[in-house]
């Protein structure tokens, strides 16, 4: 009986294992250092969000030094939302941290299986997520610098390409068996589901991977002359748009509300972030420091060197495959996947290198990606996917072909294994992550990514009251505070009062007084920004609230009723819709 389930699910089983094996010191008890140490407190804020009912979550409370910040009005929230499914079953802060981490490496080893074994069957799919999971890109954006939302996008590239591929290929069920769900909309509603979640993983790599997909759809429609899938592609696209539309929208629309300027400045020039040839192909070197000019960097950024070399092998073999193939034509299928994903592979690498500054240059827009060395996430997805092919290539060897490939396996991960390792763990538990030191920190990290525009400057000590009085007597009582909204009894014993809200000024704030709507000023001497309300003589009552914009609005009911629609089509077919399964 075990024989036989290990048997039917030893895929499964298998990349279970590869995944825990590169995430083992995300098993061990305590927390470790990386440079985005602000898993936890996002975390922890979009909890608070969902406690408080803000929903989506936009503001939250204790970020910006304590005077609030817009954050998941631009931060993408998926991982977070997973995250608090954790936390809901009861686990602590620093270990929903580690487990999203985990999962992210985990799924993407799948999805790059579903991917891969449409082309290269299921070992050769396997040996793509073996390489995928192992990719040294992938240890430095878990373990070095704690790129959650990065790691999280790398799970939907491959996800992304397959449901564009099988949507393309698919054809109608026959009449006999319209009883059964169109295997047509299947395909559509999971790209649909997959760009979703990729708008609300990661914007900057939305940027770097939809020319990818774009080509990667031309290139099946042309070749199978299928044009008119166009449609669907598009309502795919278009439909998981509308499902992250809460999201997505107010990114586009609002970022002139906040000082975005900041992202591209200073040390997030892309001038200063290029790798060069030695780091990308032949170092081994391994660090958890800061990336700086030149090659002085504290961290690591190798495309791999078992990736880029089995790369060239295959190619070769590729090329040898064309030029001794007697009796049949050559498979053109297979020859212009290898070289698309060489062409993204390695022109990916190249745009982590200096010599492509006139690239840069061109389109001013790319120096929103920060950092070039981020193109490595292409590189690894394209050399992963690649490295599959070579199950076909030595598939005339048989035994010794599956062999020669599994001792490949075994050796990528002894090579790779030391990179996926954290620099060391500490018994840090939720109590010590919020409160003293570390609470300051993570309050002022990241101050000025998406401080409001009218903040000249950013505040420089922690907010120490929730109101203050700026002219005038007044008197405070029954104060209450929640995510994105404050209450109060004030009594002004001067003919009135200036009010400040120790909270940013960002649309739209509101205010009202017993029960009626009042204009909200910034004082012209207030660097911050803060909310400022003119008080008369009397007691009141005070309740200031961020209600939603327009297009903030928009998003939201685009959303509803995206997901609606999705959900009913779920239902309505839940006897007879099925996912493909991994076998």
């Amino acid at each position: 009986m075990i024989v036989k389930w290990l048997t039917k699910f030893w895929v499964p089983i298998l990349l279970i294992f590869i995944s825990l094996l590169a995430s083992r010191d995300l098993l061990l008890p305590g927390y470790f250092p990386m440079h985005d140490d602000l898993q936890m407190m996002r975390q922890l804020q979009l909890e608070k969000c969902f406690k408080d009912l803000q929903i989506p979550c936009r503001w939250v409370p204790d970020m910006g030094y304590g005077y609030g910040f817009p954050l998941f009005n631009y931060y993408p929230p998926l991982p977070y939302l997973v995250g608090q499914v954790f936390r809901l079953v009861g686990f602590h802060f620093t270990e929903v941290a580690k487990i999203i981490f985990l999962l992210s490496i985990m799924l993407s080893g799948f999805t790059m299986y579903l991917l891969a074994k449409e082309f290269w069957g299921r070992f050769g799919g396997v040996v793509s997520a073996t390489f995928y999971i192992w990719a040294p890109y992938h240890a430095l954006d878990v373990f070095v610098r704690g790129a959650m939302n990065e790691s999280w996008a790398l799970v939907w590239f491959p996800l992304l390409l397959w449901s564009t591929y099988k949507l393309i290929v698919s054809t109608s069920p026959a009449p006999a068996k319209r009883d059964h769900p169109s295997s047509i909309l299947k395909w559509v509603m999971i790209l649909a589901l997959a760009w979703a979640a990729l708008l609300l993983s990661h914007n900057i790599m939305v940027l770097i991977f939809t020319p990818v997909l774009a080509v990667w759809s031309l290139w099946w429609l042309w070749r199978t002359g299928k044009f008119n899938k166009v449609p669907m592609l598009a309502i795919g696209g278009i439909w998981g748009i509308g499902l992250a539309a809460f999201f997505t929208l107010p990114v586009f629309f609002e970022k002139n509300l906040v000082h975005v300027e900041t992202l591209t400045q200073g040390y997030y020039e892309y001038i200063a972030h290029f790798a060069t040839f030695k780091q990308l192909f032949f170092s081994r070197f391994w660090g958890y420091g800061a990336s700086v000019w030149m090659d002085g960097d504290g961290m690591a950024f190798p495309v791999g060197h078992v990736h880029w070399i089995l790369a060239l092998v295959i190619v070769v073999l590729t090329i040898a495959s064309i030029i001794f193939k007697k009796k049949k034509k050559f498979n053109l299928n297979l020859v212009a996947l290898v070289g698309f994903l060489l062409v993204v592979g390695i022109g990916a690498a190249f745009m982590a290198h200096s010599r492509s500054t006139p690239i840069w240059l061109t389109f001013p827009f790319l120096s929103i990606v920060q950092f070039p060395w981020r193109f490595l996430t292409l590189t690894i997805f394209s050399l992963s996917f690649l490295a599959g092919a070579l199950v076909v290539l030595l598939a005339p060897l048989r035994v010794i072909g599956k062999a020669i490939i599994s001792a490949l396996l075994i050796f990528l991960i002894i090579f790779n294994f030391n990179f996926f390792r954290v620099e060391r763990t500490g018994p840090v538990t939720d109590q010590e992550k919020f409160s003293g030191e570390a609470w300051r920190l993570q309050q002022t990290a990241g101050i000025y990514d998406y401080l409001p525009k009218g903040a000249r400057i950013a505040p420089q000590s922690a907010r120490k009251e929730p109101l203050e009085i700026d002219s005038g007597k007044a008197e405070f009582s029954q104060t209450k505070e929640g995510t994105n909204w404050l209450k109060t009894n004030i009594k002004v014993n001067s003919d009135n009062a200036t009010v400040v809200v120790n909270i940013f000024n960002f649309p739209n704030w509101k205010a009202w007084i017993d029960g009626k709507k009042t204009e909200i000023k910034v004082l012209p001497k207030d660097d911050l920004a803060r909310i400022s309300l003119l008080v008369p003589q009397g007691d009141h009552k005070l309740e200031v609230r961020l209600t939603n914009t327009p297009i903030r609005t928009v998003g939201n009911m685009i959303s509803l009723i995206s997901w609606f629609i999705l959900l009913r089509i779920l239902w309505k077919r839940k006897h007879s819709f099925k996912l493909s399964h991994v076998k």
